[in-house]
């Protein structure tokens, strides 16, 4: 059997476990670090089914003894685990500091006594703020609006130090509203999309914070997937670079909510409440700098996402045990 190469930090989430399918469907063995705080084992033995191919390691970034654990023999680390909301950052900054910007420091600190070649952090367009220019770029001055922002990029800046100064191969992936199969709408916290789409298909209001004119650069999961393994296998030195990762183009919440009617043959009513602190108006990214370095390419446009979100969300709907928070 081939060794584990690869760890995989958040695993048991939505990004992590798509990542760890791709990696499985390769022929790769996978190694998972997850506290299942908001991961599920279920995400992983959806798409993964339970095998040799994937050791989970139930356990925190922020454990010395877990991270120790989980960095043996690894040569490539896919740092996913974070705490993701923006809008719970705002309500608990400390915790979120604590898991991101400690968490990060941790991971990169056990990569290189490990003996890790490369890690690649999820960053998040979160950096840009509510900077009025359109579309973002990576050369554009950061404006974070939210602790959330500002642990990733401080995250950013940690990587790139640890390369600078230890050798480190280090990139960060600022990702732009992923969404897709594997991505839960509970809680208060949830993405919007899979919010909208859990609404529609219970035939229930979807909460739009604002007037739904806010724009979002929707990116499908395989998308980010295919950008973290170019990343993972590119022939280059990486040295604490920043890219982009998003589809490219900006839509409109209100837009989504037509689009998702449309493929469900009903209309999706809008229930509007006020903006939440810490969101942003409008998002779209400029992608050549990852064209460029990685090849990246979206070939999944935001609108054939939604059918297999949707999919998966019928899931969920008849089997809800099967994806319950569990106490931890």
């Amino acid at each position: 059997m081939s060794k584990t190469r690869f760890l995989i930090t958040g695993g048991a989430g939505f990004i992590g476990s798509n990542l760890a399918a791709a990696l499985v469907a390769a022929g790769e063995r996978v190694r998972v670090l997850d506290n299942l705080s908001t991961g599920r084992r279920a995400l992983l033995e959806r798409i993964v089914p339970p095998s040799g191919e994937v050791e989970l390691i139930e356990g925190d970034i922020r454990d010395p003894v877990a991270l120790a654990r989980a960095m043996e023999g690894v040569e490539v680390v896919f740092h996913q685990a974070a705490d993701g909301s923006v809008t719970r950052s705002v309500e608990v900054p400390l915790a979120t500091d604590s898991n991101n910007t400690h968490g990060t420091v941790s991971v990169l600190e056990h990569a290189r006594h490990a003996g890790v070649r490369r890690v690649l952090f999820a960053a998040s367009s979160a950096a840009y703020g509510d900077d009025p220019a359109l579309p973002k770029d990576e050369s554009m001055e950061p404006r974070p609006l939210s602790p959330y922002a500002v642990s990733k990029l401080a995250g950013e800046m940690y990587l790139k130090v640890f390369s600078d100064l230890y050798g480190l191969e280090t990139l960060s992936l600022r990702y732009f509203n992923v969404f897709g199969p594997g991505q839960l709408p509970d809680g208060p916290y949830a993405a919007a999309i899979p919010r909208f789409a859990f609404a529609a298909l219970s035939r229930q209001p979807a909460t739009v914070y604002g007037d739904g004119e806010q724009t979002r650069d929707f990116c499908y999961i395989a998308n980010v997937v295919q950008a973290n393994l170019a990343a993972a296998s590119s022939p280059r030195t990486l040295r604490g670079e920043v890219l982009n990762v998003a589809g490219g183009r900006a839509v409109s919440l209100n837009r989504v909510l037509v689009v998702l009617g449309d493929l469900l043959g009903h209309p999706v009513e809008a229930r509007h409440e006020a903006p939440r602190p810490g969101d942003i108006r409008h998002s779209c990214a400029r992608i050549d700098r990852a064209r460029e370095f990685l090849g990246y390419d979206p070939a999944v446009p935001w609108e054939q996402g939604l059918p297999p979100t949707l999919e998966f969300l019928r899931e969920v709907i008849a089997a809800p045990e099967r994806y319950a928070r569990l106490p931890c």
